[in-house]
């Protein structure tokens, strides 16, 4: 039954509402029985499906895949790494955010500097612009907001963290 999302009809003695939110599943048998006939049985499955949607708002995926527990921050979607250089022969400190736009993964990169001249106040900038940008990210998608990445260009110059108009929980 492609034409009502999360509601099929397992067997021919009821439909079945199912949402899985987070990886936890939200669902409910509708039994053509109980509910008098097959039309009855399919309103009541549409408007309790429409009332838990409303219920699990903001509960959208996060993570196309869960992300893997190789995090070096502590927070999740959020990873300090040292990349190298090949052509330059050099060493440079970054903090990596995984995030997902338009169904597909995507990493934005707050790249520090080179480990051999990054400061501490560098890192901790780098690392407070990371962490804000994952916050933000995930304020958007709890919300059913559109999530902008735009606002973070420029973040070296700028101390967004300390900015009160950015929407993070």
């Amino acid at each position: 039954m492609v034409k009502h999302k999360q509601i099929t009809e397992p067997d021919v003695f009821g439909y079945q509402v199912r949402i899985v939110r987070r990886g936890k599943e939200t669902s409910r048998y509708f039994s053509h029985k109980l509910w008098g006939n097959k039309n009855k049985s399919l309103k009541a499955a549409i408007a309790w499906r429409d009332q838990m949607l409303v219920a699990l708002k903001g509960s959208k995926t996060r993570f196309l895949k869960p992300p893997k527990n190789k995090t070096t921050t502590g927070l999740t979607g959020v990873s300090r790494t040292i990349k190298y250089d090949h052509r330059k022969d050099k060493s440079y400190l970054c903090y990596t955010v995984f995030w997902v736009k338009d169904g597909k993964s995507r990493n934005k990169t707050f790249q520090v500097g080179n480990v051999e001249t990054v400061t501490a106040d560098d890192e901790l900038h780098a690392f407070r612009t990371a962490r804000l940008f994952r916050s933000c990210y995930e304020y958007a998608i709890d919300n059913d907001l559109e999530f902008d990445d735009s606002q973070f260009a420029g973040w070296k110059k700028r101390r967004l963290y300390d900015d009160p108009n950015l929407k993070v929980v």
